[in-house]
């Protein structure tokens, strides 16, 4: 399966990106479908591979973020030391995903050490990315 890799996966060695992809599975999503709900355990971390994702909060589903992008990484309370998602993510349209079970990339990650920090600057870059955002519905 391919995805946008460009940015996320910048700079990071092959066999590290290779590594990573062994680890995920395929889940597709129907419109109107929910991917997990805030309150759930925080057991996968999510990668866009085609469609149109939802995160949301409150019991109203404020929108709070929309992905939109192949390779936008979502479900990042799996990778956080977070027990439970404090978001909702839902389907706005027929959407196909990269799954990885959260601590099966924590231990991965953890074994590759130079790659891992890369990966986790590019994560935080992303949380601030969408946290410009939230500041604009604000």
């Amino acid at each position: 399966m391919r995805i946008d890799q460009a940015d996320l996966f910048e700079g990071m060695e092959r066999l590290f990106i290779m590594g990573f992809m062994a680890l995920t599975a395929e889940a597709r999503y129907k419109k109107g479908d929910f991917i997990f709900h805030a309150g759930d355990n925080a057991d996968y971390f999510y990668t866009l591979v085609d469609g149109c994702v939802k995160i949301s909060v409150g019991d109203d589903e404020i929108e709070v973020y929309e992905l939109n992008h192949s390779g936008e990484a979502f479900g990042l309370s799996s990778i956080l030391d977070r027990n439970y998602y404090f978001a909702s993510a839902s389907c706005l349209e027929p959407t196909q995903l990269l799954k990885i079970e959260g601590n099966s990339l924590n231990q991965f990650l953890q074994d590759h050490p130079k790659n891992s920090s890369i990966f986790y600057k590019r994560i935080a870059n992303r949380l601030a990315q969408r946290l410009v955002e939230c500041y604009k519905i604000i």
